[in-house]
């Protein structure tokens, strides 16, 4: 995943454990199914990568773990990157569209 990519949020659940340091963290949140777009990539020190969307700011917070202030970011595996597709439509007009690849089990 990339800057300028769309993607699609696959996970918005909160495991119950974390839910107050979430809050605490993000004044803002991803929902399930939308679709967002990747502004920037975050590998926070290889602890994991995060996202930051074009469609959700949140305040910068200090992590203790990176040892820095920074915007929150979404992990990576909430997302899964959707494909752009041409489709030709009447009068012989090309559109580009994102298509879901997703497969689920």
């Amino acid at each position: 995943m990339k800057v300028g990519d769309k993607v699609l949020c696959i996970n918005a659940i909160i495991d119950p454990d974390k839910l107050e340091e979430i809050k605490k963290d993000f004044e803002n949140w991803v929902t399930k199914d939308e679709e967002y777009t990747i502004r920037e990539v975050l590998s926070n020190d290889g602890i994991v990568t995060g996202l930051l969307l074009e469609e959700i700011y949140n305040y910068p917070k200090f992590f203790k773990l990176i040892n820095r202030f920074q915007e929150p970011a979404f992990a990576t595996w909430r997302f899964r990157k959707l494909e752009k597709a041409s489709i030709q439509v009447e009068m012989g007009e090309t559109i580009e569209v994102y298509t879901n690849t997703y497969e689920q089990n």
